[in-house]
């Protein structure tokens, strides 16, 4: 790739972080997205000779590898800032993203458990060891919460306060937010706390076994063993806690934008997938128990 190109991704990464305030894992995935389209352009020796038909041919490249609609989608979405970036310092004197349509979004339900799998997952998880009680905090904070994982691991000893049961949370794009904490998820972090290493300069909530913060792939590993060990038959998550909450709440009568609110969604149409899920459930019930369904 050409110097120039690598200097204009660079500078345009740190636009994202400084200016935007992106999480780290949202800034790798552009970066990673723009790596793979310069790649892909080799022939190309200057950003303004890239044009509409150049997308055009990335996408078709995409969909022959098998790169799903919502993956292309957010390539797509990369693009588009990106070059809507450089014409903003006017590198370039159009976004040629602008001419390219985006692939219509595969709309799949999300996956999450009933609330008595959830139940049997959650009182499974138990043994006297410190890695016990911390794994059963962690993934009774994840329910009770709906916080994503990369948020979890951002919780420090005073973002919980044990007096409102409530959390403060970092969300995305730097937004902080306060959520409800549950009586049992607030016990579980007691007892986890009572027997953690008190001497250390972490101020982490959640620690590994060098009495450093936990990452997200830890906490994925975590989670997935945890998973295997309970053998309820489905793949259990992060993400598909963090449905299971949503789920739940709507299940039980909470109105759409109390939840958006508490998954920390920016737009309400990203909070509405979840409302399929319980139409889904209630057909499902209707079809079942309806005598000329």
């Amino acid at each position: 790739m050409k110097k120039r190109m690598q200097k204009l991704i660079e500078s345009y990464i740190n636009y994202l972080k400084f200016e935007k305030n992106y999480a780290e894992n949202t800034i790798l995935n552009y970066k990673i997205d723009l790596l793979q389209f310069f790649e892909f352009c080799t022939e190309k020796s200057q950003v303004k000779l890239l044009t509409a038909v150049n997308i055009r041919e990335f996408v078709i490249e995409l969909t022959l590898k098998k790169y799903g609609k919502a993956s292309i989608e957010r390539k797509l979405a990369t693009l588009k800032s990106f070059f809507g970036y450089l014409k903003k310092e006017e590198l370039v004197d159009i976004n040629p993203a602008d001419n390219v349509t985006f692939p219509k979004k595969e709309h799949k339900l999300p996956r999450f458990l009933e609330a008595e799998e959830m139940g049997l997952f959650l009182d499974s998880i138990n043994g006297d060891k410190i890695e016990d009680k911390r794994d059963r905090a962690i993934i009774e904070t994840l329910y009770s919460t709906g916080i994503r994982v990369s948020e979890l691991t951002g919780l420090d000893n005073d973002s919980v306060d044990r007096v409102n049961n409530l959390v403060k949370v970092m969300g995305k794009g730097g937004k902080e937010r306060i959520v409800p904490l549950g009586e049992r998820a607030k016990q579980t972090i007691l007892e986890y706390l009572a027997v953690r290493k008190s001497k250390t300069e972490d101020k982490a909530l959640f620690l590994n076994g060098k009495a450093k913060r936990l990452d997200t792939r830890t906490i994925r590993h975590i989670i997935d063993f945890w998973s295997k060990e309970v053998k309820l038959g489905k793949h259990i998550s992060p993400h598909s806690i963090r449905h299971s909450f949503a789920t739940h709440l709507l299940d039980r009568g909470a109105d759409l934008r109390s939840v958006q609110e508490l998954l920390g969604h920016s737009s309400l149409a990203t909070t509405q997938i979840y409302t399929h899920v319980t139409k889904e459930k209630l057909k499902n019930i209707y079809n079942k128990a309806h005598p000329r369904a």
